[in-house]
């Protein structure tokens, strides 16, 4: 058996110069006794454990750069079977050049999981490190000093982010692994291990403050909260003082943040009476007119719905029109500009609208639905379909709209309108396509709505769907030149 002794900080060099030699001379996985040399052992590096050259020339190793990459991250792990490990890849990588992507090999699974550990160690790093300030050094550049206890060999391997990162500032990190220094000219690494220094500042105060307007108790989760910053990092964190009893105050804030809750009035509420404090002063509408019911929608707030929209978007066209079209309810930018059937379903309409025929300005455009139902995601708000309840209370305006404006066709587009304007429990695909009478002597007729066209995801249907459509509001086009 040949023993092996290594420094083992992480340095990619050191092991490959070892691995190479010893691969010169035929030496196998399990001929070697890798070691990594203590603070006790002797510095120097055991030379005469390396065989001497190779008398006949051997075809020398080659690896995918894959290897390569995945060698220097596993070499900062801790765990002393790193070095064996990776010679034992490095023998098997001759026979099977696609090891690497066997994830059920067992050696290939332990090296990627060393692997994994090295980088969130030196992710830690780079979220835990707390610079201290500890005097100032020339030129108007201050020095600073911060200590971490890293589980692996990573302080070379972070050094690059700190010094991109406080290019500006003298400092020094400090670790049981070595440390890291700049001092605006040259990065300074060294292995040798640090003591724990005694660090304080004002800046400690700051982080307290910060970490407590941060913290939200209604999100607490212990369990997720200690695996993004683990205990043993808490002792080197000033704002992990307060951890505890922001734990153990959270039930009680929650209650707290829900009793003001009751009592705060709604975002849309607050947006009315901005609105009010800064238009001047308006004579109102005659009753009974479409503006006034305009008016009064406004301010509708029958359902929840108009707490979170931006406005309610009321319909638009003729007082006198013959014609209304229903749609669902406004989109996200229908609810920005105010006004139905203006963003993408709002310009298709339009383009069939005028391909068979129709003059939008002669119809009373409108939705089942005034405001806007939407789930937040990220900065985008995504449409979601109006409840039965939501289209029920909302029908009162509705009612409103078509008593005032008496058409005599009707167009319920989608089933959302259809469910809106009667009580028929039939599919909407079964009475799309034809007239049929209602109540009032009108004439109701059944599509579908614009977005369900843009929502197909094939060409082929899609172009289906839309010459159905077009098929559709040419059948309208003639009703409305039939009744005169």
């Amino acid at each position: 058996m040949r023993r092996v002794v290594l420094a083992g900080r992480g340095d990619l060099g050191e092991w490959r110069d070892a691995a190479r030699a010893l691969a010169a001379a035929g030496i196998l996985p399990e001929e070697i006794d890798w070691r990594e040399k203590s603070a006790e052992a002797d510095l120097s590096f055991q030379r005469d454990a390396m065989p001497p050259a190779p008398a006949t020339t051997r075809k020398p190793m080659t690896v995918p750069p894959a290897f390569i990459e995945l060698a220097e991250t596993v070499l900062c792990h801790s765990d002393p079977a790193r070095f064996s490990l990776l010679y034992r890849l490095l023998w098997r990588l001759q026979l099977d050049r696609q090891l690497l992507e066997v994830s059920s090999d067992e050696d290939v699974v332990r090296a990627r999981l060393m692997a994994k550990n090295v980088r969130r160690d030196a992710h830690k790093m780079t979220a835990f490190v707390r610079f201290k300030e500890v005097g100032a050094v020339s030129a108007g550049r201050r020095k600073f000093l911060a200590w971490f206890e890293p589980d692996h060999h990573i302080v070379r391997r972070t050094a690059a982010f700190f010094q991109r990162r406080f290019t500006d500032m003298d400092w020094l990190i400090a670790t049981p692994k070595g440390s890291a220094a700049w001092d605006g000219e040259r990065l300074t690494i060294a292995d040798e291990p640090c003591e724990k220094p005694n660090l304080s500042d004002a800046t400690d105060e700051l982080w307290r403050t910060y970490y407590a307007s941060i913290f939200n108790p209604a999100r607490l989760k212990v369990k997720a909260m200690q695996a993004e910053m683990p205990k043993k990092y808490w002792k080197n964190l000033p704002e992990a003082d307060l951890i505890p009893g922001l734990i153990a105050s959270a039930e009680s804030k929650v209650r707290e943040m829900a009793a003001r809750e009751v009592t705060q009035s709604l975002p849309f509420h607050d947006r009315l009476q901005q609105a009010a404090r800064n238009q001047p002063a308006e004579p109102e509408p005659p009753a009974g007119t479409l503006e006034a019911l305009r008016a009064e929608a406004a301010v509708c707030t029958r359902c929840p719905l108009h707490a979170y929209a931006t406005q309610t978007v009321f319909g638009e066209g003729p007082r006198d029109a013959r014609v209304m079209f229903v749609g669902e309810q406004p989109g996200d930018q229908e609810d920005i500009s105010g006004r139905p059937f203006v963003g993408p379903a709002g310009m298709l309409l339009d383009q069939v609208l005028l391909e068979a025929g129709i003059d939008r300005s002669t119809l009373y455009v409108t939705n089942a639905v005034k405001h806007f139902k939407y789930e937040p995601r990220g900065k985008r708000r995504i449409h979601q379909k109006p409840n039965m309840g939501e289209v029920k209370l909302c029908r009162w305006w509705l009612d409103r709209e078509m008593s005032l404006i008496k058409p005599k066709l009707i167009v319920a587009m989608g089933a959302t309108a259809l469910a809106a304007l009667t009580d028929v429990k039939e599919r909407l695909q079964d009475v799309r396509g034809r007239a049929m009478a209602i109540e009032g002597g009108r004439t109701l007729f059944v599509t579908v709505h614009p977005s369900y066209l843009l929502r197909i995801p094939d060409e082929r249907l899609k172009a289906e769907e839309l010459a159905r459509f077009r098929d559709d509001l040419l059948k309208i086009q003639r009703l409305i030149v039939s009744a005169g």
